[in-house]
């Protein structure tokens, strides 16, 4: 390895460390809160209204929210580490920093994107060891599963960068994950499947791309799904590849970092 290949792998490793650190000093604010909301969410939805829903697809309605369930708290969690991290490292000016220093604007975005990946991952996780005090599971496909968590939160990962790089004030943080990314999280088919909507709303709901997300996960947990397999893979490969070249030239450009 050259000098300048290991001080980029310095870099990367720095930033992730970094990353590691900061979620998990504060596990009780970044790590309990999914999994205290996603335990309600298995009493109330599983439990207390699920008992009265006839199973879907040969699943209990338990069994059939929890890949929904996962998936919502992996992408919630990825994108909200990595816009809090990179606007809090603006607030305190730390970013420029970064910035002057002799280091790749796409190990910054690869840095920043993997530490939030790595938290979303390890919520899911926990989860699904939740879940399992409920109900019982089976991996479908575990390639599946792992594939598509793994780039789900990384595409949700990099989507949060771009709420840092654009935030100006604390409030920017939280505003896309309140008013754009819950309601179309709870539109995703996270507790139902599209298949028990009209046409209309059926075909409106194909174009949500976190129904595709969700149900792609699904299918490799329980072998059921309601959209092309495929097809998700791929749009979430498309859109992963086109926020990482957004993101990689506001950083060239110093878009909301430079005054």
């Amino acid at each position: 390895m050259s000098i300048r290949s290991k001080q980029i792998y310095i870099a990367f490793q720095t930033i992730v460390q970094k990353e590691i650190i900061r979620f998990t000093r504060i596990w009780s604010q970044t790590l309990l809160p999914p999994a205290i909301t996603m335990t309600l969410y298995f009493l109330i939805f599983g439990k207390l209204i699920g008992s009265q829903i006839h199973n879907i697809s040969g699943y209990t309605y338990m069994q059939y929210i929890v890949p929904g369930l996962v998936m919502m708290s992996v992408m919630t969690n990825a994108y909200v580490n990595t816009a809090s991290s990179f606007f809090g490292a603006k607030f305190s000016k730390s970013i420029e920093e970064l910035m002057v220093a002799p280091v790749p604007n796409y190990i910054i975005l690869f840095g920043f994107t993997f530490g939030g990946m790595l938290r979303g991952l390890l919520v899911g996780f926990i989860v699904i060891l939740i879940s399992l005090l409920f109900t019982h599971l089976h991996i479908y496909n575990f390639w599946i599963v792992i594939s598509m968590a793994t780039l789900s939160s990384m595409l949700f990962s990099v989507a949060g960068l771009l709420n840092g790089i654009f935030a100006k004030k604390f409030d920017d943080v939280s505003f896309i994950p309140t008013f754009i990314l819950t309601p179309l999280t709870y539109l995703g088919g996270v507790f139902y499947s599209i298949n028990q909507l009209p046409p209309f709303w059926k075909n409106v709901s194909i174009f949500n791309p976190i129904v595709n997300i969700v149900d792609t996960f699904r299918y490799g947990i329980l072998g059921i799904s309601d959209v092309n397999i495929v097809g998700s893979f791929v749009m979430v490969c498309a859109f992963f590849v086109v926020l990482c070249l957004w993101s990689l030239v506001l950083l060239q450009r110093g878009t909301g970092m430079r005054t």
